[in-house]
């Protein structure tokens, strides 16, 4: 039976220079695939393979300009939110997933419902495959557990993201199929499993990746790796979309024991390096590895020179409004200016315009080169913060949330003298800030913006959003569109190639509800 996702084995995959903290790129098609897994040295072959898989594009038959792997998904779910506009159609790109037009995607192979969903399950069955090795792998045992732990965290990580962009965040509702054996064309596929479980398949495979990871004493080999530090940064994540405010907070804490720090601003006045000491785990993308037209800072970066660059990346209005003065992020966007001042978009001063972004770009344009952050020790803090005010352990969440605030506004320590103990929050997303938890989530919201996907968050926090506020700068403002909380059109649809391969599952019972 054919599947639409595929054992990728070969794609891409990487061999690990142990002498450098970089990853060459000689291909596997340069090893036997009977050697692959003949040592526990040939294994991380595999493993950096997958890794290689999050910053490749091209996962459908058309339209790779905006499907650069998982920064690019990033991005779709962060401009379906109300935190950032694009101030154009571009060359459009990305254009269609901000003005929530690409509902009929699902029923070929190019858009982002297809996309998407052969991504993440791409990713699944090369994990499969290399979990299906256990215990058969000889050589050194410490080297064998790093990369099974791996591979159990990218598993689990593939399936929470996979069950929230195809659902609401409902524990009673169908999630997406469940596979913990390689999978290949042929394959009979599964039905969907219950959202709860897959945060269960989710949550056993986190777990064993952390015994694995502990258990090893092999350090972090490159900073694309999962270490147990980014395992329980990812444990964190998965139990804060869950609600599990207890473990989410033990597991941010424990993540931030390991020798990552907050940074001072000035490390990070571009957020697109892995050496930087706050970063846990990121895309190192090398000159010879660079994305070209798949990299969003392609789209992003509107001193970049490319005709993508015309679509300029903002942060909006109210949310650059209520960041003080004093605040060190506020030079992440450019201060309003005279429209007749801006300069022209997709040249070398294409960024001098009002709002825009020029927090994440290229390292070097002309290259192309800038590296990709998934996650970094600030994030875990402000989890941290959130899980403890959600927990009444107010003391607690004040500390976490000052040691990011701190680093960055001067006068922070005034402002949260100024919020309420309380774990309650607006359901107004540009209402005033009273609350202790009003202000940790408006901190996520700067700090983290178009790092963390702002839909996912307003998912998990029971939001919805309007974008036609007092003096909005978004163009599509999205008035004939459903952006209350718990919305169908905050989900994706499953593609219509998986109906068609898979005889477990009927679009008549199994498609997720149309956007209205």
């Amino acid at each position: 039976m054919k599947k639409i996702f595929l054992l990728l084995t070969l794609l891409g995959v990487l061999s690990l220079n142990s002498c450098s903290d970089q990853l060459n790129t000689d291909p596997t098609n340069q090893v036997s695939g009977t050697m692959i897994f003949a040592d526990a040295q040939n294994s991380l072959t595999a493993l950096n393979g997958i890794y290689r898989v999050l910053y490749t594009g091209g996962w459908g038959t058309a339209w790779n300009d905006e499907n650069g792997g998982l920064p690019a998904y990033i991005l779709v779910f962060d401009i379906m939110g109300e935190d950032h506009p694009m101030d154009g159609s571009g060359s459009g790109w990305f254009w269609y997933d901000y003005g929530f037009d690409t509902w009929g995607d699902y029923t070929g192979r190019a858009g982002h419902q297809y996309q998407i969903w052969n991504f993440f399950y791409t990713i699944i069955s090369n994990a499969n495959y290399i979990i299906a090795q256990e215990g058969k792998i000889p050589g050194d045992q410490k080297l064998v557990d790093y990369v099974m732990g791996q591979a159990y965290a990218l598993r689990s990580f593939a399936y929470m993201w996979l069950v929230q962009c195809y659902q609401q965040n409902d524990p009673t509702k169908p999630g997406v199929p469940i596979y913990t054996e390689p999978t290949i064309a042929g394959s009979v596929g599964n039905p969907r499993g219950t959202v709860q479980q897959v945060y269960d398949r989710a949550n056993e495979d986190i777990n064993k990746a952390i015994t694995l990871l502990e258990g090893t004493n092999v350090a972090q080999m490159h900073k694309s790796h999962i270490d147990k530090y980014v395992a329980y940064g990812l444990k964190a994540r998965h139990a804060m979309v869950q609600k599990d405010y207890p473990t989410a907070l033990t597991f941010a804490k424990k993540a931030m024991e390991g020798s990552a720090q907050i940074a001072d601003f000035a490390d990070i006045r571009r957020v697109n390096d892995i050496s930087k000491k706050n970063v846990l785990w990121g895309l190192g993308i090398q000159t010879d590895q660079s994305m070209g037209i798949w990299d969003i800072y392609a789209h992003m970066d509107a001193d970049s020179k490319g005709t993508y660059s015309k679509a300029r990346h903002l942060i909006s209005s109210w949310l650059y409004a209520q960041i003080p003065d004093t605040d060190l992020r506020k030079q992440w966007w450019t201060a309003p200016l005279p429209q007749a001042q801006w300069g022209a978009a997709g040249t070398e001063n294409g960024s001098r315009r009002s709002w825009c972004q020029t927090k994440l770009g290229y390292i070097d344009v002309a290259a192309q080169t800038g590296d990709h952050i998934l996650m970094r020790e600030e994030e875990m803090a402000l989890i941290a913060a959130e899980a403890a005010c959600h927990q009444q352990l107010f003391p607690e969440a004040r500390q976490h949330l000052a040691s990011v605030g701190n680093k960055r506004d001067s006068n922070y320590a005034t402002r949260l003298e100024n919020v309420t103990d309380s774990k309650s929050y607006n359901s107004n997303t540009t209402a005033g800030i009273v609350t202790l938890m009003d202000e940790i989530l408006f901190q996520r919201r700067v700090e983290l913006w178009s790092e963390v996907p702002r839909l996912h968050d307003l998912q998990r926090l029971g939001l919805g959003f309007k974008r036609n506020f007092e003096g909005t700068n978004h163009p599509l403002q999205l008035t004939n569109i459903n952006t209350n909380p718990g919305s169908p059109a905050f989900i994706l649809w499953i593609p219509q190639a998986e109906f068609d391969g898979n005889e477990n599952m009927d679009p008549s019972k199994d498609q997720n509800p149309p956007q209205q």
